[in-house]
């Protein structure tokens, strides 16, 4: 960023960018003002050891920390995948050979939604496009760029080199906003929020979208972003090029 000329910016990040937007955080390099995710890091420890191991919640759940831990439960029992990335990702080369393998191995992400995979269902269905729905050619072009540049196996090293929890609270300290989508992996409940990110400047919750925010809701997210970031631009006037 200081090469481009910019001394102070944000960073914005959802699935595999809200590791990064975290990792920033804890990092909080000079110039950072404040990071905005989508899939926040903010499930307590007893919460998220027992969720990993399938056990009943801890004690005195709010409702909407009961419904966040039973969405965690699901999702952690549908990330075998993942668990698979992380222990053998050299081992897919069938999604290197085959387009429809690819396509298969990318399609059964399961977020709360199903998607990407509903999408294809509903668009053989009706008409493609309803603005801000993911389209069947539009999973197609996802798919598409990860055929032709050979990266399905490549981009699955991450999840082996990753060594860190996924929804536990990191400690991030500096300004944080964050909007819970209601098709996330889990819909963080603002107590938890506030106590992962102390220094919380935005929380919302919006009426749809899922896990994949910024390319099922681009508009939706775009807007949460202004109204996140609003309360720094008004300081920062004239701080770098743009």
């Amino acid at each position: 960023m200081s090469r481009l000329g910019y001394t102070r910016y944000v960073a914005q990040g959802g699935d595999w960018g809200a590791f990064v937007v975290d990792q920033m955080g804890l990092q909080a390099p000079t110039g950072l003002l404040a990071v905005h995710t989508n899939m926040p890091a903010v499930v307590p420890a007893d919460v998220n050891d027992a969720a990993q191991a399938g056990h009943a919640p801890p004690p005195g759940l709010a409702e909407d920390e009961r419904r966040a831990y039973d969405q965690l439960l699901r999702t952690f029992g549908q990330v075998e995948y993942a668990r698979y990335m992380a222990a053998r990702p050299q081992t897919l080369y069938g999604i290197a050979d085959s387009p429809v393998g690819l396509a298969a191995w990318l399609l059964d992400h399961n977020d709360a939604d199903d998607q990407p995979a509903a999408a294809v269902l509903e668009a053989l269905d009706r008409a493609a496009g309803a603005e801000g729905e993911l389209t069947r050619d539009e999973i197609l072009d996802n798919i598409t760029l990860y055929w032709l540049t050979n990266t399905g196996v490549s981009a699955s090293r991450l999840y082996w080199e990753y060594r860190g929890g996924f929804f536990n609270a990191k400690g991030v300290t500096i300004p944080v906003a964050v909007t819970v989508f209601p098709g996330e992996q889990y819909e963080a409940p603002r107590s938890w929020t506030e106590r992962a990110y102390p220094n919380l400047i935005h929380y919302n919750r919006v009426a749809k979208g899922g896990h994949f925010a910024a390319w099922e809701q681009p508009q939706l997210l775009a807007e949460e972003l202004r109204a996140a970031f609003r309360s720094l631009r008004a300081g920062q006037r004239g701080e770098g090029p743009g």
